[in-house]
């Protein structure tokens, strides 16, 4: 599909000092429409950052058809802007899309417009270590009406920010409660998508988490709130007695792409890994007899967080001293160095969009 540009008048300045995350935009955003009696995308382009009209209507306002992803683009020191498996974003991107009864995003047209995107603002991807360029693609109903039914009109949109870490204590040991009242997610329903929704559910008991002076929430099944699904915006691991246990991705879990890519360095590394259910009950035992080495979260904002507390019904428990164990460092460490092109990448996992 062929993407028109309509390039604005004067560019913004860039973020000096610490970027955080999510607080600056660039110049620049993707827009293509989707219309079913129009034979689906068309008018693909790319306009200067700003707002966008809506109708009152628009059914994402009023049943929530919406869908998101979260990828980044990276600065290498030899001069190269890179994407770090944007097709797996894509195939996840499409089965959100499915389950809300959305159009899928072909992937050509997904990955085509980042890129294009990127190597238009690709000044603005950061240089200093640990920096990055955060791509947020994310769609949604905009057809005007009042009637529960899918949508015959969406928009796909691309948004652009520099960032740094995503959690103020970098890769610092962070603290997790574990929440046994509200529910994430349920066998059947949209725990595997990325979808606002799942997001906006989550927030009381993140509310709830901060009260008790915790940084994230760690999540139970939904059925029998008791086995450990996963940490807020990430995926979890626990390296307990020399091996790596995590949910499996059965309907209720989201598929995360660094989930994938840290399961297959660390079976590169030797360690037996076990995609289980794990009660919490026995998750508690092994770290009061000292069997739970080290724990942490997977995802693409975070990377890897380090955990260095959990609190369950009143219990704490203490991780490795509440310092970042040698594993988690060494996982963190491989992935940034692929995503960021100082080590080999041994599993093809990058993309070059273009020269720097």
């Amino acid at each position: 599909m062929d993407i028109r540009f309509e390039s604005r008048e004067v560019l913004k300045d860039k973020p000096q000092g610490a970027l955080g995350f999510g607080k600056y935009y660039t110049d620049y955003m993707f827009i293509a429409d989707y219309d079913k009696d129009q034979g689906g995308w068309h008018d693909a382009r790319i306009v200067p950052f700003g707002p966008i009209e809506m109708d009152p209507a628009s059914m994402v306002l009023h049943y929530a058809q919406e869908t998101f992803e979260g990828l980044k683009a990276y600065r290498t020191k030899d001069g190269k802007i890179q994407l770090f498996r944007p097709e797996k974003n894509a195939q996840r991107f499409a089965n959100s899309n499915a389950r809300l009864s959305m159009p899928a995003v072909p992937e050509d047209l997904f990955i085509g417009a980042i890129e294009e995107l990127v190597k238009v603002e690709k000044d603005w991807v950061p240089a200093k270590e640990g920096e990055s360029l955060y791509i947020r693609p994310y769609m949604f109903a905009s057809e005007a009406a009042v009637g529960v039914h899918p949508a015959v009109s969406y928009k796909f949109m691309i948004i652009l920010s520099p960032v740094g870490a995503y959690y103020p204590e970098g890769m610092a040991p962070v603290k997790i409660w574990v929440e046994d009242e509200y529910v994430r997610a349920a066998p059947g329903g949209t725990g595997f998508t990325k979808c606002g929704g799942n997001y906006a559910g989550s927030l009381k008991a993140q509310e709830k988490a901060e009260e008790h002076g915790y940084t994230q929430v760690l999540w139970l099944d939904g059925v029998h709130r008791k086995y450990v699904e996963e940490v807020g915006s990430m995926n979890v691991m626990f390296l307990i007695d020399g091996e790596i246990w995590t949910a499996p991705t059965e309907g209720t879990v989201l598929p995360g792409v660094t989930r994938d890519s840290i399961l297959q360095i660390v079976r590169s590394l030797g360690y037996p890994v076990h995609e289980e259910h794990l009660a919490v009950d026995d998750l508690m035992a092994a770290a009061r007899d000292g069997r739970l080495q080290e724990a942490f979260g997977t995802g693409t904002a975070a990377v890897i967080s380090p955990i260095g507390e959990l609190c369950y019904k009143g219990e704490k428990a203490v991780i490795n001293n509440f310092e970042t164990g040698k594993l988690t460092q060494q996982l963190y460490d491989t992935l940034t160095g692929i995503q960021w092109g100082d080590v080999e990448d041994p599993y093809g996992w990058t993309r070059t969009v273009c020269e720097a």
